[in-house]
């Protein structure tokens, strides 16, 4: 009987119906969610076809269900949604962002070979000069746009831009001849045509494939009310995996770089994505459109974030010795208003120094240069100082901070005994103060150093990377390895590099990695001293 009652006692609540209770019903709810989202994920991998994905998640989920399910592997119940949590937030990313730098990914190479192939037939289309044209009639259904025509026959056939066109039975005519019900769509009223201006444009947008055969073309409008079917002079074999211009007779082979090019070298504009090796590591040096930028950037980098550290570290550190001198009155409120850059966001003060050094309206020029209309963010070396003012003015109340809770840390009585043995000011500072200082503070460096080497808010913010170099590499002087790799990738708008964007971003990352592993190890020699 003890010994039954020892061992109910020792028993989990998450195995148990009694005490707390209900232990074991709230860990099956919980394992029920998480299956059931691990099983959505499974299926959105399978229906991806992404099976490194696919695996993963079905490993990670059996994983989970042995864990919580099982009476042993006590410690891994607790390490678990955090390993979990590191490895699909940390490690995959990280895993994935190299995957990519070592691809062509980008525009012009975002599919797959078989995508690629349908976009080249849908971008090569033109209107059919033997097509008749159709009456047609604008239709939705379930929140989708697609178009219904009458064929030759009479026939009511209907589709969307993801389903090709299907006969319809039971539609009727209306006037016009064009389809005016057809069951299972809502036919969309012709006056909403008329007058919405974003329904028109994505009309305009629209096509509707003929068949499930690309080459059949597809059906277009222009106006809404009638339709006619587009082709593509394009043809496409699929043994020989080559296109065939029916005009010209050009044939179209597919390249190793993931293209499909002609003898004379001409090349179509679509092409899918393959594994192109250290070719993006390489083009960051030696392209001659980007390899100069580019060492301008980095250099720059590193002063930003050298120069960031250094100033901010040095005025909050005096400020900090100012308001720390007993005989400072009205230390508190003093204290409270050199806080006040560090409450407000980040990229709403860039945004107003950014109107304040506008050269023509800002108030730096009116109040302190007389009303001169120099321009701070459009000259290279000015606009890199004004960087580098508004991040010391964003960035010193947190090192004040920092510094004042350190000096209020430091031994009284280390600091009475070298006064007592007849060292002023500058030596016990030079001598204890900072020392003292460095070994709390430093580690903080490093992270700053950190922080600022990726600071793209700042950046983006106040000059926007420029003024722009020249040449056509769309960087500019201001900008910093993060803000050069947001630009590479096209996120902002034009052409999209992804794979020099991966490159560059595992660039930046073995760098700071290398130099926090230093840095982290110097400050060893600090600790010491301690």
């Amino acid at each position: 009987m003890a010994q039954g009652t020892l061992v109910a006692s020792r028993e989990s609540h998450a195995r148990g119906w009694r005490g707390i209770g209900w232990g074991f019903v709230v860990k099956l709810v919980l394992m029920a969610v998480v299956n059931a989202l691990g099983v959505a994920a499974i299926l959105a991998a399978w229906q991806a076809e992404s099976w490194v994905v696919l695996g993963a998640m079905a490993a990670l989920l059996a994983v989970a269900d042995g864990v919580y399910f099982s009476r042993r592997a006590l410690p891994l119940k607790y390490l678990l949604p955090g390993l979990a949590f590191l490895a699909v937030f940390q490690v995959f990313v990280l895993g994935y962002t190299a995957y990519v730098a070592f691809t062509n990914y980008g525009t012009g190479h975002a599919g797959s070979m078989g995508q690629a192939v349908e976009a080249a037939l849908i971008q090569d289309e033109r209107r059919d000069p033997d097509s008749p044209t159709y009456p047609l009639a604008i239709v939705e259904r379930d929140g989708e746009l697609g178009l219904a025509i009458v064929d030759a026959d009479g026939d009511v056939r209907a589709g969307t831009a993801t389903s090709p066109l299907e006969t319809v039975g039971g539609a009727s005519l209306g006037s016009s001849g064009a389809p005016e019900t057809v069951p299972g769509w809502t036919v969309v009223p012709r006056a909403d045509v008329l007058t919405d201006s974003a329904l028109q444009e994505e009309i305009a947008a629209l096509r509707v494939a003929v068949s499930v055969d690309p080459e059949d073309g597809s059906v277009r409008t222009r106006e809404g009310s009638t339709g006619a079917v587009y082709t593509s002079s394009l043809a496409w074999d699929e043994q020989s995996q080559t296109f065939t211009d029916a005009e010209t007779g050009t044939v179209y082979e597919p390249s190793d770089d993931g293209r499909f090019v002609a003898a004379d070298g001409s090349a179509l504009p679509t092409g899918w994505y393959v594994g192109v090796g250290f070719d993006n590591f390489v083009r960051a040096v030696t392209d001659a459109r980007l390899a100069g930028p580019l060492l301008q950037v980095t250099l720059w980098t590193f002063a930003f974030a050298i120069l960031t550290v250094l100033t901010s570290f040095g005025l909050g550190l005096l400020f900090a010795i100012i308001y720390n001198d007993p005989r400072v009155r009205g230390r508190k409120v003093l204290r409270t208003l050199m806080i006040l850059p560090y409450a407000f966001p980040a990229f709403m003060s860039a945004l107003l120094w950014r109107g304040m050094l506008n050269s023509e309206f800002g108030v730096v020029n009116d109040l302190f240069f007389f009303g001169a209309e120099i321009n701070w963010l459009g000259d290279p070396v000015l606009a890199k100082l004004a960087v580098l003012w508004v991040n010391l003015w964003l960035s010193y109340p947190y090192w004040f901070l920092v510094c004042t809770g350190a000096l209020q840390a430091l031994p009284a009585d280390t600091l009475e005994a070298a006064t007592i043995d007849g060292a002023g000011r500058w030596r016990r500072f030079r001598s204890i103060v900072l020392p003292l200082l460095l070994v709390s503070t430093a580690p903080l460096a490093i992270s700053s150093f950190a922080f600022n080497f990726n600071n793209f808010t700042i950046i983006y913010m106040l000059s926007g990377g420029g003024p722009a170099f020249v040449g056509n590499s769309g960087l500019g002087a201001t900008d910093i390895l993060i803000s050069a790799i947001y630009q590479i990738s096209g996120v902002s708008g034009g052409a999209a590099d992804y794979g020099l964007a991966s490159a560059l971003s595992i660039v930046v990352f073995v760098v700071i990695g290398v130099i926090s592993a230093l840095a982290f190890r110097q400050t060893r020699k600090l600790e010491e001293f301690q």
